[in-house]
């Protein structure tokens, strides 16, 4: 809740302050959110220090899953839904949030309003398309010992991956295949 709320305040605040970042959320092309009443099954995925147990998850296009996401590394870790060109491109973003001091190694910063209207935000790449924040609906942060949930709901059959973007993290392995089938 508390990572919700704190994210939220700096995407509220990035929205004020330049509306050319309020862009609608962009589309995902293998599916959507889903509500937990539309759930057909939950799948644990376990977070260890740069790895993903299971690394493989096989779904059929329709399924609503619950990714169950537990975190039993030292370190803040992330699961992102895409293919490797969107795992690419969140990549960049997450060393930018990084670089300005929304997250630590271990956890999400708490920035107070005062603190987030000071940051020198013309050196964080605002030319994306919806800002800087960390609210996209195929992704969610887990700090160290905490559990997180994400429910999919799978629209067709297609290769994709699931990933740690913060930096580094892909980069020593911690990436999954997810296979959606008919």
């Amino acid at each position: 809740m508390f990572l919700r709320k704190t994210l939220a305040a700096v995407a509220g605040l990035m929205a004020l302050t330049s509306p050319a970042w309020a862009a609608p959320a962009h589309p995902y092309d293998f599916g959507q959110p889903a509500s937990a009443a539309k759930v057909t099954r939950s799948i644990e995925v376990v977070m260890g220090d740069m790895s993903f147990t299971p690394g493989n998850i096989a779904i059929k296009s329709g399924e609503t899953v619950r990714f169950v996401l537990v975190n039993k590394g030292q370190l803040l870790h992330e699961f992102n839904l895409g293919d490797a060109s969107m795992h690419a491109k969140h990549q960049q973003e997450m060393v930018q949030m990084q670089q300005s001091g929304m997250f630590t190694p271990t956890g999400v910063k708490e920035m107070d309003h005062g603190a987030m209207a000071s940051m020198d935000h013309s050196s964080m790449g605002h030319d994306m398309k919806g800002g800087m924040k960390h609210d996209d609906p195929n992704s969610v942060l887990v700090e160290p010992g905490k559990t997180a949930e994400l429910t999919w709901t799978f629209n067709k059959a297609t290769h994709l991956e699931f990933a740690c973007n913060i930096p580094g993290h892909y980069q020593a392995g911690m990436v999954g295949k997810l296979t959606v089938s008919q």
